[in-house]
């Protein structure tokens, strides 16, 4: 399919993002974020969603599970937290006046070749429809070799593979700090390029990640990664009102990783 010329921008939100400190989905920053895509739309810039939470959505399903196994465990959480994920998506979607599809993946489907034009079209006939692709990973049918190391790393293949003008990386932090996030003489680092070197900056959280698996390492490498491939990527606090917006109406919002 012929690429719209329109701008292009990937969202990730994390699972931090959408849960509260008790590992709850809280519906109103799903609501928050389907907001601003909107208003995006209006403005005639494309997204890709990329979202957390399935396995929390699960969790919340099911309770306690006596499985042992904790991929196994994962799977089914997922399973069964993806749909409802979905149904969310698609009823607030919907009270925006706008349609939404679900679109899973493996590392495979990036691969060069036909599961790559493959997707590639998947992508280009949503979007060419008005459509809000929903990306995560295939859960329930992945193995070892062919799963991400995390949404963070989904997002910016699917940024790679569309020609995405921005990365836009949601977690529950500012942004990377020159010191540890909680300390008051540590400042945000507003702009970072590609080939910087990061690791004296990446500091170890007491919060675990809800059930996900990105980190600040993570992101870190994925952020300058994309921005390598000239693809602008932030990092920033999701839970922020209009931080999405405000990013990409250029304000000094979070970190900016350039090439």
């Amino acid at each position: 399919m012929v690429k719209s010329e329109k701008k292009r921008v990937v969202i990730k939100v994390g699972t931090n993002v959408l849960t509260n400190k008790d590992n709850r989905i809280v519906r109103p920053i799903i609501n928050e974020i389907v907001r601003q895509i909107a208003e995006l739309y209006e403005q005639d810039i494309l997204s890709v969603l990329i979202s957390s939470g399935s396995v929390i959505a699960g969790m919340e399903v099911l309770g306690r599970s006596t499985i042992k196994d904790k991929a196994i465990r994962r799977q089914v959480f997922s399973s069964v937290g993806q749909p409802r994920m979905m149904r969310t998506y698609y009823e607030t979607f919907h009270d925006y006046g706008m349609k939404c599809a679900q679109v899973l993946a493996t590392k495979r489907d990036f691969n060069p070749g036909i599961w790559r034009e493959n997707m590639i079209n998947c992508y280009e006939g949503l979007l060419s429809e008005g459509i809000i692709p929903i990306a995560n990973e295939d859960d329930a049918t992945s193995v070892s070799h062919t799963m991400f190391t995390d949404n963070d790393e989904l997002a910016s293949l699917v940024a790679e593979l569309i020609g995405a003008d921005m990365l836009i990386i949601l977690s529950d932090t500012n942004g990377l700090y020159n010191g540890h996030p909680d300390d008051d003489d540590s400042d945000i680092i507003r702009s970072v390029s590609s080939e910087e070197n990061l690791t004296r900056f990446i500091q170890k959280s007491e919060k675990g990640e809800a059930e996900g698996r990105g980190g600040m390492g993570s992101k870190l490498k994925i952020a300058q990664d994309a921005a390598s491939k000239n693809i602008t990527t932030f990092i920033a606090n999701g839970k922020d009102k209009n931080v999405i917006l405000d990013i990409v109406a250029g304000k000094e919002v979070g970190t900016k990783f350039t090439m």
